[in-house]
């Protein structure tokens, strides 16, 4: 059929192009299956005579228009989802999310129209009617054709079931790239199954080989046994001894094979579904194995060849999120050549408190960023009360006091607004008592972020053993015992504990 030229398609094109594409699907495989196979089976291996031949013919008629009528209810109910959101001025999102799996759905659900409403639609009455009709004499076969003629049915449908899937599964891909545009040029946001599978590749494999490879064997064997009649009983027999071997052997290989090709599919699918997962996770040194010599050859080296530049661009990230932050302390640190490292310095015994209460890596990177921002907030504090080198008057410290604040509405300020958001507690928090006099927010306790309590520690034991331009550092020794000393009024006495413990360590 002619394509639809992107730029012209209106909704209810795309709908009529998507209509014309079923019935022309539907009569193709309708063609093939019913009228094609069904047909010449019927009438090339039956031998009716003449007036015979036409009340078959009308019964096949007669059953036809049952069956398009029960196949054109049914079909209306299945693509009344996708009509409402195609023929509506401004479809709702819902509306479109649910067309959109519905039209997934259709290839599923043009399997259940065919052996619903087309099979039983067209062989219950197929098989009332040449039932009276032997009774009535009009038709002069034995019964156990009516039950033969079922079994053609039911493998004919399958033949067509076959076709229609596959023809719909071409069918509805403008339908759901048109739908997803639509979604995102109202919406803004991508329409996606989420992993959704309405028709495993293995299911598809495994049926579509069966079917290729047995439904053949099956007609055969049933023209086979109508056309045998005329044989005498020992040969019939003779003949379904030979045919039944056969038939065996046809449906076991046909299985077989189907298995194999299904695996042969699958397994490579699995595992680069596998190494997927891996990526989205984090993984990035994942890879998936190049161990296929057809078309998954090339999947899996492009495949590997993105994980390779999506590592590589990772690990560039993580250098300019690692130097940004270093940067942005290097800064601060350069503005008082008295306190230069002072960042860097708490950062490494906040993460020793972190390594020595076993806190995961994750957790210990964050710790790390924390602490190396926590005093972001100077920048807005004046040199003239931030350098100073006598006592601070009381307004002087307010306006110091206000540097957590200040450092946490400066995190904020990055974009997007996510990046820093773990950080802000540590940084907001770090000038916080255990006994609930600090500051900014009089928090006492573990209602104290915990980072910004390890902060706490490693931000007063450097600050201690700092030389300043007005006294000269203190020695470890008075340092820790001041934070002793602290233990449960101004710092968490368990998180004092661990930092003793790992400055001794490092002895």
């Amino acid at each position: 059929m002619k394509q639809l030229d992107p730029h012209q398609q209106t909704p209810a094109s795309v709908y009529r192009a998507f209509l014309l594409q079923l019935v022309y699907n539907y009569v193709f495989g309708s063609t093939v299956a019913v009228l094609g196979v069904g047909g010449i089976i019927i009438f090339s291996t039956l031998k009716l005579p003449q007036g015979e031949g036409f009340v078959l013919g009308v019964i096949l008629f007669a059953s036809l228009l049952i069956m398009l009528a029960c196949e054109l209810f049914v079909f209306y109910r299945h693509a009344k989802p996708i009509q409402v959101a195609f023929l509506s001025d401004q479809p709702t999102a819902e509306q479109l999310r649910k067309a959109y799996i519905q039209t997934h759905r259709f290839p599923v659900l043009s399997l259940k129209r065919t052996f619903g409403p087309h099979l039983l639609g067209i062989s219950v009455p197929a098989i009332a009617m040449s039932y009276i009709f032997i009774q009535m004499e009009w038709l002069s076969f034995p019964y156990y054709y009516i039950g033969l003629a079922s079994v053609g049915a039911l493998l004919v449908a399958s033949m067509h079931a076959m076709i229609e899937f596959f023809l719909t599964a071409r069918a509805i891909r403008p339908v759901v790239t048109y739908m997803r545009n639509k979604h995102v040029a109202l919406y803004g946001q991508d329409l996606t199954l989420g992993g959704q599978v309405f028709a495993s590749i293995r299911t598809k494999f495994l049926l579509s080989a069966f079917l290729i490879g047995t439904l053949p064997l099956l007609l055969h064997s049933l023209a086979a046994q109508i056309r045998l009649e005329g044989l005498d009983g020992g040969g019939t027999s003779a003949y379904w001894q030979w045919a039944g071997i056969i038939l065996v052997i046809g449906v076991f290989f046909s299985l077989f094979g189907a298995s194999l090709l299904s695996r042969n599919i699958e397994d490579p699918i699995h595992k680069l579904q596998a190494a997927m997962i891996a990526v989205q996770n984090g993984h990035y040194d994942t890879r998936a194995e190049d161990i296929h010599s057809d078309e998954f050859s090339k999947l899996v080296a492009g495949f590997n060849h993105m994980i390779e530049g999506l590592q590589e661009r990772d690990e560039r990230n993580k250098q300019l999120h690692q130097s940004y932050f270093f940067t942005l302390a290097a800064a601060l640190d350069a503005r008082d050549t008295y306190t230069a490292g002072h960042s860097e310095r708490v950062a490494e015994y906040s993460v020793a408190i972190g390594e020595q209460a076993g806190w995961p890596q994750t957790e210990i990177e964050l710790l790390r960023k924390s602490a190396l921002l926590h005093d972001i907030g100077k920048i807005g504090i004046r040199d003239s009360v931030l350098l100073k080198d006598g006592k601070l008057t009381d307004e002087e410290f307010n306006q110091i006091k206000a540097h957590p604040g200040l450092g946490e509405n400066i995190l904020k300020q990055i974009e997007p607004a996510d990046a820093m958001a773990d950080l802000l507690p540590g940084v907001r928090s770090h000038h916080e008592r255990y006994d609930g006099r600090g500051y900014p927010d009089g928090l006492a306790g573990e209602h104290i972020p915990l980072l910004g309590r390890v902060i706490a520690i490693a931000d007063a034991f450097d600050a201690m053993t700092s030389d300043r331009p007005y006294r000269k550092g203190m020695t470890r020794e008075h340092a820790l015992a001041i934070l002793k000393e602290g233990k449960g009024t101004q710092w968490d006495p368990a998180l004092i504990e661990l930092f003793i413990n790992s400055l001794r360590q490092n002895e």
